[in-house]
């Protein structure tokens, strides 16, 4: 099972802090990031963690 993480995200397009629950991924300079779906307007959600 994928690590979450639960918390505030920013939305782009809502220009808000949004509450929602994301999927914990390492990108390929070994940053931490949080991915969602903005439960308001559907956009994708990216939060950066910090390093691995």
């Amino acid at each position: 099972m994928a690590e979450s993480w639960s918390g505030e995200f920013y939305c782009v397009k809502c220009k808000e802090k949004r509450e929602a629950t994301g999927e914990i991924r390492v990108n390929e300079k070994g940053t931490k990031m949080a991915k969602a779906v903005c439960p308001v307007c559907s956009t994708n959600l990216n939060r950066i963690l910090g390093k691995a």
